[in-house]
């Protein structure tokens, strides 16, 4: 083996919790170095293309780019923060070499922070540290730092972990600077940073190529695109190579095209050497975690290992009324294929058959996780029902275990009550609360995975906006207590039709409405909601009969209440084990799992019994 090493190339991966700003730094990186023309107006978050990624503000795919800095080229690879998609950091971590922690100067390491650094120091990735947003007037940097060393001491693997370099930077500002008491100028101090502490790739060009795929693409014109990092030989154009799968089948392809990244964009060349990072096409079938190399002397790399999902829904085919007009494909063919399709790059997700052909139980790394391929789904066209999120359980010695997150929180002291009231009566257990300045108060529960579903809608609702909440998975533990429901019942339509303002009224005298007049509704298809348990079924197609005595415009100073709108994870919460939600890509629509009022009374019936 060479002792070979590129040192034309830096590979690095950004990490950091949601929030503490990795997209912007990385914004600040390519902006400085030069990688758009004079005068190019690029805007913020350059890196979030996704248009998902920008209307939530968050990270959801890790991508890839690269900067010049001198005679080096860095390849930058930015993941997301958020625990749900940390799939995507333990795939792309395999490319690098090197890793940026970024830590919040106010808010320091959070449990997300804890778990991509405890991956990254597992896979021997040399670390750095950049404590961002130093101008905020509440940074607490020294603590802060403190903070970050104990984190090190808890998770490093060698003592050669505890050596690493801690830079100060401003992202917004674009400054990073090694003396926190003196702002900087631009992003130099972290570009020399980065070139002195970050070892360049090593391996041996003359041995057999070896590449292992850690994400895919696809292009209209140009097929599968297989993205990875060369870690021995040379890779050419037009060679031949065999692709090592995970079930031990080899098969030969082709080199078509290859690519490296130069900025935001892919530059095609003829060959590309150890420590590259490329994107190639030519081999059909590539799964992430297989092996491209050489069909003389083929050696597969060690593949990709992702912690298992902890959330789980099911998949179906549309059995509402309403199927097939509003979506493109609607079929359990068009389903399964897609997500079939979906598993090849989401290596966190799971896709199971079912007794029933037309559904499947997709589980992922969270309720976030399902609900943005929920939504993906629903904007391609397609149409279907999903059921409420429920926890991936364990049967250990014939005793049931249930996965338990590490959930912190950061609000104001006046919404505390609300909060622990509604997270005790959902099994949390305070572990840590802090007070703040500013009236600020943060906390640390640990609950199990189902007292969380839904908690983010009540949380955002309870707080109004005014606080961050984050979970990291911790463990299985045995499955004890119940979960308190808060909902009450449903209002069901009972008649099929048009909705109109009479029905509406006659429904809001007992709740609250999610329908506006003159929507189409079905029988079995929920309406709205009230404070009891139990269903009532109401309906709101009734228009009221005119006499002698009543003119059409008799009622009309009556006014409707605001109708209650709710988001896809909101309807994910609100519904019950025995409904669903209808996803087109027009509309959500809350229903009964059995349409017809006779079925359910058999259910509930089957139920009693099966309890008895």
């Amino acid at each position: 083996m060479s002792d070979y090493q590129n040192n034309a190339i830096r590979n690095l991966a950004i990490i950091a919790h949601v929030d503490h700003g990795k997209t912007t730094l990385v914004d600040a990186l390519l902006k400085q170095g030069k990688v758009f023309r004079a005068h190019q107006q690029v805007g913020a978050l350059i890196m979030d293309t996704n248009p998902l990624e920008r209307e939530r503000g968050i990270t959801i795919l890790a991508k890839n780019a690269s900067v010049s800095y001198g005679s080096v080229r860095i390849n930058i690879i930015d993941t997301p923060g958020h625990a749900d998609f940390s799939g995507e950091v333990e795939r792309v971590l395999n490319m690098a070499d090197g890793c940026l922690l970024l830590v919040d100067a106010v808010d320091g390491p959070m449990p997300q922070t804890t778990y991509v650094l405890r991956q990254a120091l597992q896979q021997n990735v040399t670390p750095m540290v950049v404590i961002n947003k130093i101008d905020r007037p509440e940074a607490r940097v020294p603590e802060v730092v403190g903070m970050v060393q104990d984190l090190f001491l808890d998770l490093a693997t060698s003592s050669d972990q505890l050596d690493f370099p801690v830079l100060y930077a401003s992202a917004r500002q674009g400054y990073a600077t090694e003396d926190p008491n003196t702002p900087g100028t631009d992003m130099q101090p972290l570009f020399e940073a980065i070139l002195d502490s970050v070892p360049p790739p090593s391996g041996d060009p003359l041995a057999p190529l070896q590449m292992l795929v850690t994400a895919l693409d696809y292009d209209n014109h140009l097929g599968q695109v297989a993205v990875g990092r060369i870690t021995n030989g040379t890779i050419r154009l037009r060679d031949d190579v065999a692709l090592l799968g995970r079930k031990a089948i080899t098969t030969t392809h082709n080199l078509e095209r290859i690519f490296v990244f130069r900025g935001m964009e892919r530059v095609e060349v003829s060959e590309a050497h150890v420590g590259d990072i490329v994107a190639v096409t030519g081999p059909e079938g590539v799964s992430i975690g297989d092996t491209l190399t050489s069909p003389e002397n083929p050696e597969a790399l060690p593949s990709i290992e992702i912690n298992e999902p902890t959330v789980r829904m099911t998949f179906g085919v549309s059995t509402s009324p309403f199927m097939g007009r509003e979506g493109t494909y609607c079929t359990s063919r068009n389903l399964h294929e897609r997500l079939m399709r979906e598993l090849r790059t989401n290596v966190s997700l799971r896709v199971e058959t079912t007794a029933s052909p037309d559904s499947f139980v997709v589980a992922g790394r969270g309720e976030l996780h399902l609900s943005i391929l929920v939504e993906t789904m629903r904007r391609e066209q397609y149409e279907f029902q999903v059921s409420r999120p429920a926890p991936v359980t364990r049967v250990i010695d014939g005793t049931i275990y249930e996965p338990y997150e590490i959930l912190n929180i950061s609000t104001l002291e006046k919404y505390m009550g609300t909060l622990t009231e509604h997270l005790i009566s959902h099994m949390g257990q305070l572990r840590d609360m802090q007070y703040g300045e500013n009236g600020q108060v943060h906390m640390e529960y640990k609950i199990p995975t189902r007292g969380l579903i839904g908690f983010n809608a009540f949380f955002l609702r309870t707080t109004r906006g005014d606080g961050v909440q984050s979970s990291v998975f911790t463990s299985y533990e045995p499955m004890e207590g119940e979960v308190r429901a808060q909902r009450g019942g449903a209002i069901v339509a009972s008649e099929a039709g048009l909705s109109v303002t009479y029905g509406l009224l006659n429904a809001q005298g007992r709740g609250d409405t999610f329908i506006d007049p003159g929507a189409m509704v079905y029988q079995g298809m929920i309406v709205g909601s009230h404070r009891r348990d139990g269903d009532i079924a109401v309906n709101v197609c009734k228009q009221k009969k005119l006499t002698n005595m009543r003119s059409s415009t008799a009622d009309v100073t009556k006014r409707l209440n605001a109708t209650v709108r709710m988001s896809l994870e909101e309807a994910l919460a609100f519904i019950s084990d025995d409904e669903l939600v209808e996803v087109t890509p027009q509309n959500l629509r809350l229903r009964k799992t059995e349409l017809s009022p006779s079925d359910r009374r058999r259910q509930r019936r089957d139920g009693v019994r099966a309890r008895d």
